[in-house]
C-alpha cells in the first residue's frame, strides 16, 4: 500500500529558498514535496510503499534524514512525522 508520510525537523535558524528547492529536488525521487522557506524547520511530504503506516514511518525518517544530508542541510531533529493511507487520503472523492 502507498502511504503519504509528512515529515518536519527543526533548528535554530531561518532557511533560505535555495536550501529548501534543494531539499525538493533530493525528495523528488519518492515524489516528494518539500517546506521550510524563511522559517526554521524544513519539511516533506513522500510517497513510501509498506505494508502498515508504522512501517511507511520507519521507512520515510531515515529516507528524509538522507534526503537533508543531499541538500547539505543542517542535521536537525526530526520533530514530527504524520502518516495517511491513500485509501484513507481519498475516500472523501469516492
Amino acid at each position: 500500500m502507498k502511504w503519504s508520510v509528512s515529515l518536519y525537523a527543526e533548528g535554530d535558524r531561518l532557511l533560505n529558498i535555495d536550501e529548501v528547492v534543494a531539499l525538493a529536488d533530493a525528495v523528488a525521487p519518492m515524489e516528494g514535496i518539500a517546506s521550510g522557506i524563511g522559517t526554521t524547520r524544513y519539511g516533506a511530504q513522500v510517497v513510501i510503499e509498506a505494508a502498515t503506516a508504522d512501517e511507511a514511518v520507519d521507512l520515510a525518517v531515515p529516507a528524509f534524514v538522507d534526503a537533508a544530508a543531499v541538500a547539505k542541510l543542517p542535521a536537525w531533529p526530526v520533530t514530527h512525522a504524520e502518516v495517511i493511507g491513500f485509501d484513507e487520503e481519498f475516500e472523501d472523492y469516492q
